[in-house]
């Protein structure tokens, strides 16, 4: 049985497993956060070119966090060093920027959470390097299509996990291996909370979906098998078998008739190419 909790203004929030409930000022308080993340990955597109570091893209989005009057939610995060999380290719998640130079053909996952004004927008995309394969186009164009997939299930009266079996029929329709290892999660003034979002689930299972929910939806789609495995430095995910991976993801809230999508891309750059 899931316990909810109403949340009535900037009132302090603890990560005790309820699944936090919120009005007006939390649905704007997040849609500036998501607004500002949407907005850095929308100008960074252009520098995704063969050649560039990592490194140097994490550089760009401190900056353009900390020009937008926020901070990374990410830096300091468990330890974590960086401003965002950068993953290329058979990277499914949490890679770590580095010197480490993108390629022609490369596919990767730009991830960004600023903290603005107590807020968190938490949002994720795609990209391309130079020329990339048709079949990784298709991982990824197939990518896009289960988070839609999955948000057009998230509304009043359904059920998580109607979330979670849009995904998986979608992704298993074209023969990828959904992700079980991570998940989405709750968001709002605590950058995760409950309840978790799981991308591979049987419909009418899970929590029920009430008005004021606020949660990522982040499927993570292998071209192979869907099995993941840490590398050693703790935060870093790849495939088992080293086939690609994608991921997309958005922060949304949960209204009377539907939902409100807080990261959408203020220039209509919602998958590549861009």
């Amino acid at each position: 049985m899931n316990e909810y909790q109403v949340i009535d203004g900037a009132e302090t929030v603890i990560r005790d497993g309820s699944i936090k409930l919120h009005g007006p000022e939390g649905f704007e308080g997040m849609r500036r956060a998501g607004q500002l993340a949407a907005s850095i990955l929308d100008d960074i597109a252009e520098l995704v070119v063969p050649g560039v570091s990592t490194a140097a893209l994490d550089d760009f989005v401190r900056e353009r966090t900390l020009a937008g009057g926020a901070v990374p939610a990410t830096m300091g995060y468990r330890g974590y060093a960086h401003s965002c999380c950068i993953s290329v290719n058979h990277v499914i998640c949490h890679g770590i920027p580095s010197e480490k130079t993108l390629k022609d053909g490369d596919i990767v996952n730009i991830d960004v959470t600023p903290l603005l004004d107590g807020w968190h927008g938490d949002t994720s995309r795609m990209y391309y390097v130079g020329e990339v394969p048709l079949k990784a186009k298709r991982l990824v164009d197939v990518t896009y299509e289960c988070l839609m997939l999955g948000i057009e299930q998230a509304k009043p009266g359904n059920r998580l996990g109607d979330i979670g079996a849009a995904i998986e029929a979608h992704a298993r329709q074209h023969r990828y291996g959904v992700v079980r290892e991570f998940c989405g999660h709750g968001v709002g003034r605590l950058f995760h909370d409950a309840p978790e979002v799981i991308h591979a689930a049987r419909p009418g299972t899970g929590p029920l979906l009430k008005p004021g929910m606020f949660f990522t939806i982040e499927p993570m789609i292998n071209a192979g098998k869907p099995h993941a495995k840490m590398l050693s430095d703790g935060w870093t995910a790849v495939t088992r078998d080293k086939s690609l991976s994608a991921q997309f993801e958005h922060s949304i809230g949960i209204t009377e008739d539907g939902n409100v999508v807080f990261t959408e891309s203020p220039k209509g750059l919602h998958r590549p190419p861009y």
